[in-house]
């Protein structure tokens, strides 16, 4: 079989073996075989079992044995199907067991593997058990990238040992749309804690001014400007996470769990209650200047990046892109491209006198926590700001009122405005024509960018499920043309065939 790396270590006894069981099933994803080696009592039912619970989030989940019925499967966040092939007759016979099927859909765990060697796939992970002294040595082969994600389970273990939490329990929390993912953390005793797996990955490939997108579009690489930027939020009363430890060179962060209470309620649809505190809880943010500089450590200071015209045109670009040829089925011709982007650099110069501040960039509902016991800002818990850049303060009001994901009514959308104007107003030196002209080429800006997002995230990813918001993106658009600056934007749009009646 094919193998690129060895790991070895030493399980002391069944705790530390189900507790590498339950590490384990936090490397495991879709497609992956692990097939579990090694005598009998050796421990592979323990660490199968352990595994299925953690995947489960349920300690007292019932695993039986397969030794007779040979596998047994389990419909969990990631499908799972756990083989016994102790008592297979013939190989072929893994075929019929629906081992393919199983293997394509989820994880197979194979206990017994070397009744059938020839028919597992080549790229599995080999997991052999066996008895040394009073514990047990685990050894696992496997090619990359299996290999390199069990070397980081591993690795946060360390990290969680080292911040003084030995054999914590650990559990999945979520994965979002970028390279991080998060894990819930049990201390015993204590309140819940987040993982935030945010793993260092090479850069890609220039796609503007010959610079890969994460840098042109100023998206954090590393920790440092989470830390920064949540110690500036909490500083000023807001509820950003608390940093209890930073592996800034590994990516790893271990933080405060703000809640789980989000703004939706059970029908995915906004708590009116809870829009209106975050747009109160941004006006107040508004109403204070936050450094551009901002010192992490003794070695390290944070520069805040301007939300610059490089930036902004690169994203409205994906209308060009991508939306206007899967919308008419051609491209958009290069008197078009030359007419957009001369258009939006006339709207960007329009946002030279814009009211500049601290933007967090993804202000809406999958990155606020609701905190109802608390009082005043304190309600509005703030997550995933590492993105934050200086620029028009407008563009968070965009966000949160025109939620990319939610249907945001209009009753409920005036009352949003109504709330934060009035709030700006009576702090007083507020210059509300400026800010709203801000506000409708921020709306626009962000969203000829989603309208854009949403078709490469179909066709480059494979991700149709984004396009359900396309008719809601679209008709957000329409709201931001209404300003009198958008005019010229809102004739080309119409003549490219950008309408609201897209689906």
């Amino acid at each position: 079989m094919t193998t690129g790396d060895t790991i070895s270590l030493f399980l002391k006894d069944e705790a530390a073996t189900i507790r590498f069981g339950e590490d384990l099933a936090l490397a495991l994803k879709a497609g992956d075989c692990l097939a579990l080696s090694g005598d009998l009592g050796a421990g592979k039912s323990s660490l199968a079992r352990a595994i299925l619970r953690a995947m489960a989030d349920d300690e007292g989940l019932e695993v039986p044995s397969p030794t007779f019925t040979l596998v047994q499967s389990y419909d969990l966040r990631i499908p799972v199907s756990h083989f016994d092939l102790y008592r297979l007759g013939d190989p072929a016979e893994l075929t019929e067991l629906g081992f393919d099927e199983a293997l394509e859909n989820g994880i197979c765990l194979v206990e017994w593997p070397e009744m059938a060697e020839g028919e597992l796939p080549a790229d599995r992970i080999a997991l052999r058990l066996d008895h040394e002294g009073a514990g047990r040595r685990a050894t696992i082969k496997a090619a990359e990238p299996q290999a390199s994600r069990i070397r980081r389970v591993l690795a946060i273990r360390a990290f969680l040992d080292e911040a003084g939490y030995p054999d914590v329990k650990r559990r999945f929390l979520t994965g979002d749309a970028s390279l991080r993912a998060y894990e819930a953390i049990y201390p015993d005793g204590g309140p819940r804690k987040i993982l935030m797996d945010w793993r260092p990955h090479p850069e890609g490939p220039p796609v503007y001014d010959g610079k890969p997108y994460p840098k042109v579009a100023h998206l954090a690489q590393n920790a440092y400007p989470f830390v920064a930027i949540a110690d500036a939020l909490r500083e000023r009363g807001f509820a950003a996470p608390e940093i209890y430890k930073v592996d800034y060179e590994q990516g790893i962060l271990l933080i405060e769990d703000l809640g789980s209470e989000g703004m939706l309620d059970e029908d995915g649809r906004p708590i009116a209650e809870r829009y209106r505190q975050s747009v109160a809880c941004l006006a107040h943010l508004h109403s204070m200047q936050i450094p551009q500089d901002i010192p992490v450590s003794a070695t390290h200071t944070h520069h805040i990046p301007d939300f610059d015209r490089t930036a902004m045109r690169m994203e409205v670009q994906l209308v060009l892109d991508w939306h206007i040829a899967w919308k008419r089925g051609t491209p958009p011709t290069d008197i078009e491209r030359a007419e957009y982007l001369a258009i939006w650099d006339a709207l960007i110069d329009e946002l030279t006198t814009a009211e500049k501040n601290l933007l967090l960039r993804d202000f809406h509902s999958p990155n606020i926590i609701w905190r109802d016991e608390r009082s005043g800002i304190g309600k509005i818990g703030i997550i995933d700001f590492q993105d934050a850049m200086i620029g028009p303060t407008a563009y968070d009001l965009a966000s949160i009122v025109q939620d990319a994901r939610v249907t945001i009514e209009p009753a409920l959308f005036r009352q949003l405005m109504d709330d934060y104007l009035s709030l700006r107003r009576a702090q007083g030196g507020f210059d509300e024509a400026e800010f709203m002209k801000a506000w409708a080429i921020m709306s626009a800006q962000r969203n000829c960018k989603l309208a854009g997002l949403w078709v490469r995230l179909l066709q480059r990813d494979g991700k149709p499920g984004y396009l359900k918001h396309m008719p809601r993106t679209l008709a957000y658009l329409q709201v931001a043309f209404e300003h009198e600056a958008l005019a010229p934007l809102r004739d080309w749009c119409a003549r490219a065939g950008i309408g609201q009646s897209e689906s």
